[in-house]
């Protein structure tokens, strides 16, 4: 039999429930491929970015806490206090190095589901961007099953550089899961890992 999952603790089910309430009610927030989420043991997620209203969109999916990335310069004033309490782990955009990724490893390896922005940034046309060779990286350290999803819509709700929020519709697509093999891992780990990151943002692209 399965554990039971560890229940939200209260400061993130707070905000998992003002935003998932927030955003089928401003935004009519529609998930497809739910049948596809992976709910037990460690996963990648990994997802195109939009807008600042990804993580918490990508969070509602999920009944249980996750692990995700926020600009360091988030983590000022109440969000010092509060981005650590929603398991935000503070990363340099400007100056990327190994901490992050050797602390995603880690969560993953503890068991943990963590949220990853491939292209590294918000998308300023709508278009999906190439992914840094880190997530291929981050997959092939922790080998944890790869989750890839699409957000649509987003980018029209709070636009990159607009502190506005619209109302548009936002759907969430859930792939199927990617889960690498020997062969995956074979050979030259630089190539591995660049090869590997494109293939997880075509997975995203797809949906």
């Amino acid at each position: 039999m399965n554990p039971k999952p560890p229940m939200m603790r209260w400061i993130y089910w707070l905000g998992w429930m003002s935003f998932g309430a927030a955003f089928r009610t401003l935004f009519g927030m529609r998930v497809t491929g739910e049948e596809n989420l992976i709910s037990e043991g460690p996963v990648l997620v990994a997802s195109n970015h939009q807008s600042f209203l990804d993580p918490p969109l990508i969070g509602n999916l999920y009944k249980t806490e996750m692990t995700y990335l926020a600009r360091k310069t988030l983590f000022t004033g109440m969000g010092a206090w509060l981005y650590p309490r929603w398991n935000a782990i503070p990363v340099d955009q400007d100056r990327p190095d190994m901490g992050s990724l050797k602390t995603i490893i880690r969560k993953l390896k503890e068991g943990e589901r963590v949220l990853v922005f491939p292209e590294g940034e918000r998308t300023l046309d709508g278009n999906i961007g190439k992914a840094a060779p880190g997530i291929g990286l981050v997959a092939v350290k922790s080998g944890a099953v790869i989750q890839p999803v699409r957000i649509s819509g987003a980018r029209e709700a709070l636009p990159r550089g607009s502190g506005k929020i619209r109302f548009a519709r936002i759907t969430v697509a859930v792939g199927k899961p990617i889960r690498l093999t020997e062969e995956d891992t074979r050979g030259d780990a630089k190539e591995n890992y660049d090869r590997i990151a494109k293939r997880i943002m075509a997975a995203i692209e797809e949906l």
